[in-house]
């Protein structure tokens, strides 16, 4: 079930989220050929200690983990969709790199994630870009009173499967405010009408996760997550509150 977040929270979070977004665009900007993505990871840290907000991500150890998160910030290139470890890996022309950071700020977490193409990515995976973000904005659209979990993942597989890619499989959004993961879970797909009530109060990580080819994934030897076939991934994910006068997107960048 759901936790509520009164006004005064949804406020805090969105100076949160507002730090986090200006985290994430600064990243996307040093997100090129001939960088390594363990210097990404060492610049996010920096930039949210010196914004008065603590990493969410670092140190956290999830229901089924091994290990507790060793770094601020996941980056995954290519087939690798989320939880991508940063390394000595350097950035190379035609990746496609997902950054997804989170944060704690005033005890309350946010979490938002963008896809980065670097350089001359192709037409089909700008396509998979495009529609992945489309689908996050169809998603945050029905984030509101009188609507339910089901609306939300229908919007995403509508328009995924419209495009003829595929929405990764096992990989959700989650609730979040006074823990990184609550309740509810926030699938990527549904049926309209069907799941939780939407009600003010509530807030939301949605993050539609798309493939080019088929959706089944595999874990990694770092615990990250793949497509099983290999094929391109792409993922977007805001922070959503749901407010009397609809969603209040808290990580808009």
């Amino acid at each position: 079930m759901a936790t509520l977040k009164t006004t005064e929270e949804i406020e805090v979070m969105a100076v949160g989220g507002a730090i986090l977004a200006g985290v994430l665009r600064r990243l996307e900007s040093e997100t090129k050929p001939g960088v390594a993505t363990i210097e990404l990871d060492r610049l996010a840290r920096t930039l949210i200690l010196d914004a008065g907000a603590k990493p969410a991500f670092l140190h956290y150890r999830p229901a089924g983990a091994r290990k507790a998160y060793p770094y601020t910030l996941c980056a995954s290139v290519n087939d690798v969709v989320v939880h991508g470890t940063p390394s000595a890996y350097t950035i190379r022309e035609g990746d496609l790199v997902k950054l997804d950071l989170g944060l704690k700020y005033q005890g309350l977490y946010l979490d938002a994630a963008i896809t980065v193409p670097v350089g001359d990515v192709g037409v089909q995976a700008k396509k998979l870009i495009h529609v992945t973000e489309d689908a996050l904005a169809a998603a945050v659209k029905i984030a509101k009173s009188g609507h339910t979990l089901g609306d939300i993942g229908c919007a995403v597989q509508m328009i995924v499967e419209k495009n003829k890619f595929s929405v990764v499989e096992g990989l959700t959004g989650h609730g979040i405010g006074t823990a990184l993961h609550e309740d509810p879970t926030v699938f990527n797909v549904g049926r309209k009408g069907q799941g939780e009530d939407l009600e003010v109060g509530m807030v939301l990580a949605i993050e539609p996760m798309v493939a080019v080819g088929h959706g089944a994934i595999r874990q990694l030897p770092d615990e990250s997550y793949g497509t099983a076939d290999g094929s391109l991934s792409a993922h977007f994910e805001h922070t959503v509150a749901i407010t009397p006068y609809g969603p209040r997107i808290l990580t808009k960048i």
